[in-house]
């Protein structure tokens, strides 16, 4: 589940996404309420709301950090929303465009 008024939200339209995890780390939860007082958003959740799947800087131009695999559900002429939104920020930032 994404958060209301993320960058996430945004990027794929939808508060309700499903990706391929093959990962063995989970957030502290005990840190979660230090990390978002300094401006880190956890903006998805998993289907139980308890761990912690998605992060971003909503200050930052593109910072999101996510434990799932999106480069698994990414075809050449199909990429997937998030690395299409990370190539898009980029060429926003360039000043070579």
């Amino acid at each position: 589940r994404l958060k209301e008024g993320s960058k996430v939200a945004e990027i794929y339209g939808t508060h309700d996404v499903s990706e391929r995890h093959r990962h063995r780390y989970e957030v502290n939860a005990g840190y979660i309420p230090k990390l978002e007082k300094h401006g880190l958003l956890f903006s998805g959740l998993s289907p139980d709301g308890v761990l912690p799947e998605i992060v971003e800087i909503p200050a930052h131009p593109w910072f999101i950090g996510v434990q799932y695999h999106p480069e698994l559900k990414s075809r050449p002429f199909e990429p997937h929303p998030l690395f299409a939104s990370f190539i898009g920020a980029a060429v926003k930032q360039s000043r070579l465009v």
